[in-house]
């Protein structure tokens, strides 16, 4: 939802899935079946492995803390080919990263 800058409601209606199974898995009441972590993976641009390995259907995946964010820069050039150049993406990512910094020292 976040990448998306959406909210459950949104998220929901887009997916087709219920406000109630959205806001269960979100409280870690339930977890997302096989096929909702697919269509979550499609909708967030997230690894369907990671999804699977969050939900416990797989074993947890360890993960490297990445240096950049490829996912940023993947949708940057697919959305923005002409107006964003490799310089204001590596930009941009710096202050995402400020951003998160400031946000985990609260």
């Amino acid at each position: 939802m976040r990448r998306r800058g959406r909210l459950p409601s949104q998220m929901t209606k887009d997916l087709r899935i219920s406000h109630a199974t959205v806001i269960r898995w979100l409280n870690g009441e339930s977890i997302p079946s096989t096929r909702s972590c697919q269509k979550l993976a499609r909708y967030s641009g997230v690894p369907l492995q990671k999804f699977l390995s969050l939900s416990g259907h797989v074993p947890a995946v360890s993960e490297a803390i990445p240096t950049e964010w490829p996912e940023f820069r993947e949708y940057a050039r697919n959305k923005y080919p002409d107006e964003l150049d490799e310089d204001l993406i590596t930009m941009i990512e710096a202050l995402i990263e400020r951003r998160r910094q400031r946000n985990h020292a609260f």
